[in-house]
This record gives structure tokens, sequence and C-alpha cells, in this order.
């Protein structure tokens, strides 16, 4: 019992507090997105704040647990987190009205696997690269790495997009700070730079509108663009205190798409108006700062690895989906952390705090 009451007395009390504070802003922007004039309490309120609490439990859970357990368990939790992520191809599996195979229906709810496989990939592609370190300075090292990754990037990128994106973003991140060459890394950024013309080929109808309409802005009869286009109108129409909780008309009348998810920050801003998205970009800013602040007090590499990967997946994910809506970045489908509506979610994002509080609270060894 010391050792575990040693252990709370290290944890970062505002790490844990913020999310508190996202589900706050979510809750009240999902409330105001979903009123319909009568009921003011619904299924997707009430679903995301079960979210939150399932989340703070898994964090107490994750506490208990010696990070560097899991290093020991990398070849059983890399083939768990495949067959998990392969499970939308079983008879669970669902498009949910998409046209993208990336949920599993549970009956009582939907999940998506990706969620989940990607903190999974964390711990042991942290693992993979603390063992490979001296190597990366290497080609082949470099090039085992990314053999490594590449059964899951190749999956999630099939299934969904958005998620493969992060999932990359997070790979390069933990690389990077792995201590890879930096003229290898240069050679292989370039590289990737020069394919992206070859990959546009082959992607999907609806994946080349959204770079089309990223690289075209003024052609509004491109779907996403319109899309884009009627966030920026609610951006800005928002002023600098909003139009007021309840009240935003591009939301009302339905211009904005996707409302409760891809779109959220372009709903909080016209009706929060500019001193409200700054204070939520503030929030996320504190947040990541004491992500970076953990990830350098780790005790060892595994350790640090593991909050540079969430750190990077929350970093990208925070400013992809605010870019998006700005106009500033490709429309991905990817959601806002803590903010967006969505169960598995939420519930990943808070299990991947407890995976950065537990390296944080374990980076000194404790005696007695």
């Amino acid at each position: 019992m010391g050792y575990f009451l040693s252990l709370a007395k290290r944890i970062d009390r505002l790490l844990l507090a913020l999310p508190l504070s996202f589900a706050f802003i979510s809750i009240v922007m999902i409330a105001s997105i979903t009123y319909d004039g009568e009921h003011m309490l619904n299924r997707s309120i009430v679903v995301q704040a079960a979210s939150y609490l399932i989340g703070y439990v898994a964090v107490a859970a994750v506490l208990l647990v010696d990070y560097q357990l899991f290093a020991r368990y990398e070849k059983l939790i890399y083939v768990c987190a495949l067959l998990f992520q392969l499970s939308v191809y079983t008879p669970l599996g669902t498009d949910m009205e998409t046209g993208s195979l990336a949920w599993i229906d549970l009956g009582i709810t939907t999940m998506q696997p990706s969620e989940l496989v990607r903190i999974l990939f964390v711990l042991v592609f942290a693992n993979f690269l603390s063992r490979m370190r001296d190597a990366l300075a290497t080609i082949k090292g470099v090039l085992l790495s990314m053999l490594y990754a590449a059964p899951f990037l190749a999956l999630i990128m099939k299934q969904d997009v958005g998620s493969g994106l992060v999932l990359a973003v997070m790979c390069v991140g933990m690389v990077f700070c792995a201590g890879i060459n930096g003229k290898l890394f240069g050679r292989f950024a370039a590289l990737f730079l020069v394919a992206i013309p070859v990959l546009y080929r082959f992607m999907e109808g609806y994946q080349k509108d959204r770079i089309d309409a990223f690289l075209h802005p003024e052609n509004l009869s491109i779907r996403a663009t319109w899309h884009v286009y009627q966030a920026k109108i609610a951006i800005g129409s928002g002023g600098l205190f909003g139009k007021g909780l309840f009240s935003g008309t591009q939301k009302e009348l339905n211009f904005l798409p996707v409302q409760e998810s891809d779109f959220i920050f372009a709903v909080l801003a016209e009706e929060l108006g500019f001193v409200g998205g700054v204070a939520l970009i503030c929030l996320y800013l504190v947040f990541l700062l004491r992500l970076w602040r953990i990830s350098g007090k780790a005790k060892e590499l595994y350790g640090s690895l593991i909050v540079i990967g969430v750190l990077t997946m929350f970093a990208f994910q925070i400013f992809e989906n605010i870019g998006m809506t700005m106009g500033l970045m490709p429309v991905t489908g990817i959601p806002l952390p803590f903010v967006s509506s969505g169960g598995t979610a939420v519930a990943a994002n808070m299990l991947a705090l407890g995976l950065v509080l537990n390296v944080g609270i374990r980076n000194k060894t404790i005696n007695f």
C-alpha cells in the first residue's frame, strides 16, 4: 500500500484534471448541437459522459501496472493488436454507412478498433525502437522499423485514411526521437514527398476530392471545399465573443456537416467566438506541454518513447482537426481529441493519458 501511495503523490494532478475541462466543453457543445428545443439530455450526451467515466476507470487501472511490464509481452500485444484490427472483417464488422469498413457492431454500441490499436502499437513500437536505437543510424535499421510498423499502417490506412495518417505521424515522431540519423531521416522524408503524386493515383475518389479541395479552395463544386467554406463562415461570423450557446446559425441551418465530430471546433468558434476558440487551444497547449515534460523526465528510452507516441498522436489530431476547419489542412475526418463526440475515441484517449501518467509516476525508483 505504501508503494502505491508513494506513486500517487507523484501524479501530475493538472494533467489528470485537464480532461475534466475538455469533458465539460465537449458535453456543452454536443448539447448545443443536438438540442431539439425540448429535451436537453440525449443519447449522445449520455454516451460522451459515460465514456469519460469509463476512461477515468481505465486510467486508474493502468496506473496500477508498471508500464515496463508491457515490454515483456511485446510479441503477444503485437499479435493481439493486429487480430483486433482484423475484427472488422468478421461478421461484427460494419461500415456505419460511410462506405469504410472500420467499425465493429457490439449490439448496444459500435467501436472503431483503430482507436485502441494505436495505443497498443505505441507500447510495442516503443519497445522495438528502444532495442533498435543503435541500428537507426543505418538504412537497414530504418527499413526494419518501417517493416515492423507496416502491417498496422497498411490495415488502418485501408480502413480509415484519417486514422492511418495519425499512426504514420506517430511512427515518424517516435523514430525521430529514438535517435535516427538526421541525414537518413531527410532522405526518407524526401522520398515520401516524391512518392505523393504516385500515391494520389491509387487513392479512392472521395480521398482525391479532399486533396483537390485543399489544393483548389476556390472550387465550391467539390463537396469537401463546400464544407470547409461553411466552416470558415461559422468561425468568422462568431466574432470576438460569439453568438452565444445554442445560437449558431450555421449549425442550426445545418450548413455545417458532421457537427458533433469533425467540425465541432467550427460550432464552438461560432457560438463562443475567438475568445472561446483561443481558450480551448490554450488548454490543449498546456496539455501537450505537460506530456512533453513527462517524456523528458522518463527514466529510460522505452518510457520516453511511449509518451512521445501519445504526444504526437494528440498534437497531430489537434492541429489537423482545427486546421481543416480553417482550410489550412485537408479534410481527413480526424476528430478533435476529448471534445468531438465518440465513445471509443474518448476512452482510447483516456487510456493513452493513463499510460503517460504511468510513465510520469515511475520516473524514479522508490526506496523504502
